[in-house]
């Protein structure tokens, strides 16, 4: 579980920052690249769009690294979010422990 206090960098943040900056990509290079609109880059970019299980395999065949680097990214930010939200604190908060007997 995380621990850390410090938000984890979140899929946009990753992505131009250690992606497209370095390679000098534009955001419409990239959809082309994808396939997708460039809507769908911008989104993702600006933290509107999660990582899916088919985006991941879309970035990691055009980054050439893996999908499961993309999703773990997304879990990341995810979890983070739900234990820093105090709505979802409290949801969680609510639920006990099974006790099943042995």
């Amino acid at each position: 579980m995380l621990t850390t206090k410090r938000k984890p960098a979140t899929v946009g943040e990753i992505l131009l920052e250690e992606f497209m900056q370095p390679l000098a990509l534009t955001q419409g290079a990239l959809a082309e690249a994808m396939g997708v609109q460039r809507k769908h880059v911008n989104e993702l970019c600006n933290g509107r769009r999660n990582v899916t299980a088919p985006t991941a395999l879309i970035l990691a065949r055009v980054f050439g690294n893996s999908p499961d680097f993309w999703l773990n990214v997304q879990r990341r930010s995810d979890l983070w979010e739900a234990m820093h939200s105090p709505k979802e604190r409290e949801r969680i908060k609510r639920a006990r422990p099974l006790r099943i007997a042995a």
